[in-house]
């Protein structure tokens, strides 16, 4: 593939961008869709071209033009294909023509349905731009361009104040990750002369040993670099304590939930360290803080899923619980592992969401699980699909998430001395992980219908235009795993070499990407495990919410502090709420407005307007209309010139 096919992977969804958002009003208003999804395919077609290229041993990486010029900052625009961002192309523009098939059918009546086709494809393009950017610069240009799309998307319903709301906070805690991010950039130029890939990874080796004076302390320099980078990446990939803004994101529309959570913004953190892991490898410290992150993120999300009734929060905090996976997997130098399960959960986390908006089409909106039950006689095509999602993120063998979740289970156990805690949180999140899921299955799905006679009259399975889009997920859901068969099977059947996706992004990734080295026994038994306790959860969620429904609400009044401790999602909003944003306020309203604006700005603006006019009032006095008054000033005036004239001679 040329360059100038490159260039076509993000440009046609640029171009879908441009016409519905400047002629989709006047003209195209409901054939939005016939914008964006032709591009959106040529897209796909092209991405999986330079896919097969990069899979037969091509890496495509050059320059279009010089970008930026200012004394020695000079930076090219340009692209990078390699094997990392192969495996990133095939997620994000296989989910974003998905979604926007989906949508045609979920968003159809809606009077802003141009504007929201044309938000799909600058989202697309964003995350296409960042993923096969070959320098910091254009990948900072991608990585604040879907924080913005996902702002236009998520208050979406801006007439909506929860919508607005929404979209405000997603924007807003990301700047406090982007800071950091934009700091840790401005350091990598500082500290090499560059910020192309290329001699930034290959002078990466000698800032080894270099230190940081960090408010009077001596820091080295790569740990600093690299935690100013996963701040980033925790406000992106929504990791604790800048999770917050991905639960409230589910007030825009459920497509946009599925792009956010499968397949852009929220897997730009997991790209990031992976890209730069020749950075972080620099950093143990980095490293162990970038691993104890996610394992923590991951179970306490999930111990907050457990509890959670709105459909779409479920699967929020599931989709911050994973991530927490993927960056465990980084955090132990499992860049691949880390990879691999974002690859294999873009398939399935896009399919739980836009399960969840089939139901919310088939039930007028409705999200809370209390009031569905019953729906898998209405939906066949939507439970058996949600069915096969929930037993792949449950890591159910044989299903895509099994493959992916164990390998960063072994890699985290065979890791070092954290090893072992850091599995235990990874295993325990497991078994939370499958109850949680099937809770959500059976609620919505089983037993008796709990909504009204008027919801229960007009459920009907959702049309085609979303339905395809959920069977070739749950294709994905369940087959996408079956590239990285683990050595340790595929050779105790006999097989040999099964693992595809852990030699092929070898070649992308600096540092170990492969199965760690080990007793095959203990591998094998480590998967048992998480198999076992996949299973467990599924069985505990069967037998609270299908055999005996009233042990929920025994447990909750049993436990009553825990429950409410993880209902209320730990008090982390309102924890901030009184920490930041109303002492944030009172500043702006007491200081700002109240002192700076009130008197200070507004002083010097009506103040000297007022100075003028009472100057001009006394003027005024002057001007009698009486012809001796004005010949005693004029006399008045050559007297004190005289006077004047004569004191300087003296």
């Amino acid at each position: 593939m040329t360059m100038n096919g490159l260039l076509l992977i993000p440009a046609l969804p640029l171009l879908a961008f441009i016409i519905n958002i400047t002629m989709g009003k006047a003209f195209i208003k409901d054939k939005a869709h016939l914008v964006s999804i032709p591009a959106l395919a040529a897209s796909w077609a092209l991405a999986m071209m330079a896919v097969y290229d990069v899979s037969r041993g091509q890496v495509f990486q050059g320059d279009l033009y010089t970008w930026v010029v200012s004394g020695a900052f000079k930076v090219q625009a340009g692209f990078l294909v390699d094997q990392l961002t192969a495996v990133m192309l095939v997620v994000v523009t296989s989910v974003g023509l998905l979604v926007n098939i989906y949508s045609v059918g979920y968003m159809r009546g809606d009077k802003g349905f141009y504007r929201f086709f044309a938000y799909l494809s600058l989202f697309v393009f964003s995350m296409l731009m960042l993923i096969m950017a070959d320098n910091f610069l254009q990948l900072y240009f991608g990585w604040e361009a879907v924080g913005l799309c996902s702002y236009f998307l998520i208050g979406f319903w801006y007439e909506k104040k929860s919508a607005a709301d929404a979209g405000k906070k997603a924007f807003i805690v990301n700047r406090f990750g982007d800071f950091g991010f934009g700091l840790g950039i401005m350091l990598i130029f500082l500290s090499t002369g560059s910020l192309q890939y290329g001699p930034v990874f290959q002078a990466a080796h000698s800032l080894a040993g270099q230190t940081v004076n960090l408010f009077g302390a001596s820091v080295s320099l790569p740990t600093v670099i690299a935690l100013l980078l996963f701040c980033g990446a925790m406000g992106k990939s929504a990791q604790f304590p800048l999770h917050v803004w991905l639960p409230d994101a589910m007030e825009g529309p459920t497509p946009v939930s599925a792009l956010i959570h499968a397949a852009t913004m929220v897997t730009a953190g997991v790209f990031m360290v992976s890209r730069c892991s020749p950075i972080f490898n620099l950093s143990p410290a980095a490293m162990g803080v970038v691993a104890v992150t996610g394992a923590f993120t991951a179970l306490f999300a999930a111990t907050i899923a457990i509890t959670q009734n709105d459909i779409k929060r479920v699967i929020a905090y599931s989709t911050i619980s994973q991530l927490g996976y993927m960056f465990l997997a980084c955090g132990v130098g499992a860049y691949g592992a880390g990879v691999f399960h974002l690859f294999t959960h873009g398939f399935f986390k896009a399919l739980l969401f836009l399960g969840a908006g089939s139901v919310m089409h088939a039930m007028s909106g409705e999200l809370d699980l209390r009031k569905m039950g019953g729906l898998k006689k209405y939906m066949p095509i939507t439970y058996w699909t949600f069915l096969l999602a929930s037993l792949s993120i449950s890591g159910i063998p044989g299903f895509a998430g099994f493959f992916s979740k164990d390998e960063i289970l072994w890699r985290a156990y065979s890791s070092g001395p954290l090893g072992k805690t850091l599995w235990a949180a990874g295993a325990f999140t497991a078994l939370l992980t499958s109850f949680y899921s099937f809770r959500l299955l059976f609620l919505a799905f089983h037993g008796k219908f709990r909504g009204s006679k008027e919801q229960e009259h007009h459920i009907h399975e959702s049309p085609m235009s979303m339905g395809l889009p959920l069977l070739v997920l749950a294709a994905g859901a369940v087959g996408a795993g079956w590239v990285g068969i683990p050595t340790v099977i595929s050779r105790s059947l006999g097989l040999g070499q099964m693992d595809k996706i852990g030699p092929f992004l070898e070649k992308a990734i600096s540092g170990p990407v492969s199965s760690a080295a080990g007793a095959p026994a203990m591998e094998m038994t480590l998967m048992g495990v998480s198999a076992a306790l996949g299973v467990l959860g599924i069985l505990l969620a069967a037998y609270m919410y299908l055999w005996n429904p009233e042990v929920p609400e025994a447990i909750a009044r049993t436990f009553k502090w825990a429950y409410r401790l993880s209902f209320n999602k730990y008090y982390i909003d309102e924890f901030y709420d009184h920490v930041i944003v109303k002492p944030t306020f009172w500043v702006a309203q007491s200081v700002i407005v109240g002192v700076t604006d009130g008197k200070w700005i507004e002083g010097i603006v009506n103040g000297v307007p007022r100075a003028i006019g009472s100057f001009g009032q006394q003027l005024r006095k002057i001007q009698s209309g009486v012809t001796q008054h004005y010949a005693d000033i004029m006399a008045l005036g050559v007297l004190i010139f005289i006077a004047t004239a004569l004191l300087l001679r003296l």
